[in-house]
Order: C-alpha cells, then structure tokens, then sequence
C-alpha cells in the first residue's frame, strides 16, 4: 500500500471516490492507500484459489469473490480489498460495493505487505464476529496458514506446507491440493519478483 496525500474523508466520500478510481485504494480512518499491482506468482495462486472455491461453493448460498470486492470493518472504519472473501450471510446479498459479514478472508503475501497483513490487518479483521478463518499464503515457497477462530474465541494456527498433500479452509467445508492451489506458480521467478 502506498499513502495518497489526500485530506481526510468520511467513509461516503471515499467510497464516491473509490466508485470513480481507475486504482484501488483502501480506507484506513479517513485516510487511502493506494493498492500496488501484484506480481504473477501473487495472481495465480489468487486464481486458483478462487476457481477452487467457486465450484466448491456452488449452489451453497455462499458468495466467493476475488481481489475487488471491499470487505468493510464498520466498528474501526477500515476498507480492504482482501485477495479472497467469502460470506455466506444473507446481509451481503444487500450490498453491491462491500460485504461486512465474511466468514473466510484470504491474503497472499507480498514482501511489501507481508508485515501489515500479519499484524494490523488481522487484528483489525479480527473485530468482525462473522470471521471464522483468516489465511495467509505465501508466494515464496508451498506454504498455507490458517488462522482459526475457536469456541473461546481465540484465533489458532494451522500451517500447510510442501509435506502436506492437501489443505483445509474448514470455515466453507473445503479440502484442496497443495498441488493446485501452487499450479503454474515458478518459486524461482516469485522470489526474483520479491526482491525487484
């Protein structure tokens, strides 16, 4: 994310801006950040992940989206594009531009926001009660975290990584291959991305 010298703006102003932007930005207290493109590892694992979770989510009542889709922390009057969100409340059937109830948000990390996905984003996704599953999945290497939200309410981790032959995301029922969420990725040319 990169700071836009922007006054302050109020949640209806941002997204009137947002709605006529030819880039992305998020909301954070009044202020936006603009979203810098992906590298190509970064967008297919994004993709795959996506046209795993359409099929498995068919017919389910369950909304997948990828990338564009704002999901909204009204208590902390944040925006994020998360890479992946999935809800499966009614509620955001309602709403076109945001969704406010996501039971799994997906995050590929980057080396530019690798820190904030790991450390305020989630503590600022964490105030949203429908969360059940936050995911963090590397570019790098065949690695998947699954941040899950227990019955005390505390979040615990469950790592994938190139020794395991699938993957969980247990808030949509889903099982995956390593292999296909990692298809068409070259590690050698994410890691030469990263360092550009």
């Amino acid at each position: 994310m990169i700071a836009s010298p922007q006054p302050h703006l109020t949640p209806t102003e941002y997204l009137q801006m947002e709605e006529h932007s030819p880039i992305k930005h998020e909301y954070i207290d009044g202020q936006v950040y603009a979203m810098v493109g992906a590298s190509d590892a970064h967008v297919t694992i994004a993709g795959n992940l996506f046209a795993l979770l359409r099929n498995h989510l068919r017919g389910s009542g369950c909304r997948a989206y990828i990338s564009d889709m704002k999901a909204r922390i009204e208590s902390l009057n944040r925006y994020f594009y998360p890479d992946i969100l999935v809800t499966c409340d009614p509620r955001d059937r309602q709403t076109s531009l945001e969704k406010r109830f996501p039971c799994l948000v997906v995050e590929v990390l980057s080396d530019s926001t690798e820190a904030f996905d790991r450390g305020d984003k989630f503590a600022d996704y964490q105030e949203l009660d429908s969360l059940q599953e936050y995911v963090l999945i590397s570019t790098k290497r065949q690695r998947v975290e699954c941040f899950r939200r227990n019955e005390a309410g505390l979040w615990v981790l469950q790592s994938y990584t190139d020794r395991h032959s699938t993957f969980q995301l247990e808030s949509i029922g889903f099982e995956g291959t390593i292999d296909a969420l990692y298809e068409d990725v070259n590690f050698e040319d994410a890691r030469a991305e990263d360092t550009i």
